[in-house]
């Protein structure tokens, strides 16, 4: 019996279907993250005393940084979520991009838009 190439149109629906959970909970909190950095919800310290202003700048500064930093982590998160869906239709998907065998499931099950094998993601680090 042959080596899989690919895996079948029931696997790939599995896999669609995990994707689509997690890109969804993604785009959800990359909103999160956009509204603190855009302080959308109006909590600033505009409204507080000019006393505690001074101390406050640094402080909101300091988190709008690093919002804004958990932003374009999280937009490249969704972004690599939304190409494993277009290797999916393309029939792709799961096929390492080094090796050429099928990525095991458990992997792409906590990975989902993993592109390479553990053996060939190692194999980089060395």
């Amino acid at each position: 019996m042959s080596e899989k190439t690919r895996y079948s149109d029931e696997e790939l629906d599995e896999f669609r279907g995990i994707i689509n959970e997690k890109l969804e909970v993604a785009q959800q909190e990359y909103e999160n993250y956009r509204a603190a950095v855009t302080n959308a919800d109006g909590n600033d310290t505009m409204d507080t005393s000019p006393t505690y202003k001074v101390l406050e700048e640094g402080a909101s500064t300091l988190s709008k940084e690093e919002a804004g930093r958990l932003a374009q982590r999280q937009m490249k998160f969704i972004q690599n979520l939304q190409a494993a869906l277009i290797r999916i239709e393309n029939k792709t998907y799961g096929v390492c991009r080094e090796t050429g065998k099928l990525i095991p499931k458990e992997r792409l099950r906590a990975v989902p838009h993993a592109t390479l094998s553990i053996e060939a993601k190692q194999g980089k680090r060395k």
